[in-house]
């Protein structure tokens, strides 16, 4: 599904981001990057979509290599693999349902949604989706009447309504408190598990990438420095990971603003 062969990224300022990384991840795989601040996680994720871009190697996504895709392709790309971030991106000032049915904005074109002509069966799929993720209540609520749990969930339909074959989650539960941020967690691991959605999360939290991950990919400076199943992680691998010795405020809470 995704491979990474020799990849890596120096960005314009000279700054390293990714170093030789050489990665695949398999078709329905819940897999969970963890590294502090810096140490490559978002540079990762983000170069899955092209939303960077690698200066090195190849990237391949069901066997073609997207690096050299022209902007046609880029958007083609876009369709199959849905983004969440961290601060939700949604469009504040409209309502619910409106951001979430913009998950099928690369499936109808933009002068279709602009004139708001999605189909029935558009509007039926993100209405389910939102049944999913429990905010279906909240459809013609404006995004900025949401708490931050609620908005993030709301992100989650619109990925959900865009139908991708994966999901990048980049730091979805670092601006959240932990009961919100388990149950934003809870919902990703359910969605990947009932549509066998490939779905790839950022975490600085040990607690939560032991709790959800199948599989836990560790960074640190630019690299990757543990590659494994999460039954086999142990003190020692987050302490290889982390270059310390793990703190209370790695297990858990805070914010993470790489």
């Amino acid at each position: 599904m995704i491979e990474f062969k020799n990849v890596s990224l120096v960005y314009p300022n000279g700054t390293q981001g990714l170093k030789g990384v050489n990665l695949k991840i398999n078709e329905g795989e819940f897999v969970v990057i963890v590294g502090l601040s810096g140490a490559g996680k978002s540079t990762l994720i983000r170069s899955m979509n092209r939303l960077v871009t690698p200066t090195e190697g190849e990237l391949l996504i069901d066997g073609e290599n997207i690096l050299p895709y022209s902007s046609r392709q880029l958007r083609k790309l876009r369709t199959k693999v849905g983004m969440i971030f961290q601060n939700y991106n949604l469009v504040k000032r409209s309502s619910v349902m409106k951001n979430v049915i913009s998950g099928r904005l690369g499936h109808v074109g933009t002068f279709a949604s602009l004139l708001n002509l999605y189909p029935k069966e558009d509007v039926a799929l993100a209405y389910r989706s939102l049944q999913r993720v429990n905010i279906a209540e909240k459809v013609y609520q404006r995004a900025d009447q949401l708490s931050g749990g609620q908005q993030q969930r709301v992100a989650i339909a619109r990925v959900l309504t865009q139908q991708p074959k994966i999901i990048l989650a980049d730091e979805p539960v670092a601006s959240l408190d932990p009961p919100t941020s388990h149950q934003v967690m809870t919902y990703l691991r359910k969605i990947n598990k009932e549509d066998k959605i490939t779905t790839i999360v950022n975490l600085h939290f040990i607690d939560m990438a032991m709790e959800y991950a199948d599989r836990i990919i560790g960074m640190r400076a630019g690299e990757v420095v543990f590659d494994g199943p999460a039954s086999e992680v142990s003190e020692e691998t987050f302490e290889e990971i982390y270059g310390r010795k793990i703190r209370e405020d790695d297990l858990v809470g805070g914010q993470d603003n790489e």
